[in-house]
């Protein structure tokens, strides 16, 4: 009889006012279909950046120029000149690194590629040898960078799927020459379909030698990034702590607070978007209901005033 009655009565109410009961309806549906929708974009991006990350490889270790970010007032970190040729010297040596399988420097910017009358905008990277391997990306035609090319800051460069589309159409690439902040770059090299890797799309990049990238391109002397691969994905822990070890040497810091460096692993760039992503989507989620809380209001004043 209770039940019975509890429906009776709502039933009563919702027809006492049908245009208030309908508003109300609609507004926790569309407030429902909202925060699903919000909770499931924000879990779509999650798993895209995820995946971004995981395509690297969990063996690849990211090391960077600055202290690690705690806040707002060190993200001028970023930008610091920590990571010298001295280190890179050092982090080569098996004896600082035994795990490590290779050790890869990288500098990098924005720059307007130029062949006769095209141009085009893209990203340089300034690489080595072993960036590909590393990264899993190989040449569709010509060749890669080389050891000599680094070693004689030759001015080479292997272009992206979508740079030779843009400066070439259909004509071949290899063997002609394109300029970059005006210097002349042989094209030795094009880049076989690969996409987006982490932060890289490497259909949309230009590779030259990380010297002549520093010297003649970006005229600096530091590296922006330091990449190493670890043998297994069980000796990551063991080679981060080798690299803090001989960075802290050759930095000549006996304090760890005082790093001027950062480390980061797949491991810890996963845990930092999913914390990230969470927050976020929890954020966003609270937006829309506080907003399905406002109409309801709303919808309930209106109704009162009928």
């Amino acid at each position: 009889m209770h039940i019975k009655y509890i429906l009776k009565t709502a039933v009563k109410g919702l027809k006492s006012n049908k245009s208030r009961s309908g508003l109300t309806i609609l507004g926790i549906v569309i407030g429902i279909t909202a925060i699903m929708i919000v909770m499931s974009l924000g879990k779509g991006a999650q798993n895209l950046i995820l995946g971004q990350i995981q395509s690297v490889g969990s063996r690849v270790i990211e090391i960077r120029p600055g202290r690690e970010p705690k806040g707002i007032s060190d993200i001028l970190q970023m930008f610091s000149d920590s990571l010298k040729e001295k280190d890179l010297t050092a982090l080569q040596k098996k004896e600082n690194l035994p795990y490590a399988v290779t050790v890869e420097p990288l500098v990098f910017g924005g720059a307007t590629v130029i062949f006769e009358n095209e141009s085009y905008g893209t990203s340089v990277y300034g690489i080595s040898q072993g960036f590909g391997s590393m990264y899993g990306v190989g040449v569709d035609e010509g060749r890669f960078i080389e050891s000599d090319d680094v070693r004689n800051r030759v001015d080479v460069v292997v272009i992206g799927l979508k740079i030779k589309e843009e400066l070439f159409g259909f004509s071949e690439a290899i063997g002609e020459k394109i300029k970059i902040k005006n210097r002349n770059f042989k094209v030795v090299g094009t880049l076989a379909k690969k996409g987006q890797v982490s932060i890289v799309n490497f259909d949309d990049v230009v590779l030259i030698p990380w010297t002549t990238a520093q010297q003649y391109v970006f005229g600096i002397k530091h590296f922006q990034h330091i990449l190493v691969e670890a043998k297994s994905e069980d000796l990551v822990d063991e080679t981060v702590r080798d690299i803090k070890i001989t960075l802290r040497n050759s930095h000549n810091i006996t304090d760890p607070e005082k790093d001027d460096f950062s480390i980061g692993t797949q491991a810890s760039a996963m845990e930092q978007v999913n914390t990230i992503m969470n927050v976020l989507t929890l954020f966003l989620a609270a937006g829309v209901r506080d907003r399905e809380d406002a109409g309801n209001w709303f919808t309930q004043s209106s109704g009162g005033n009928q």
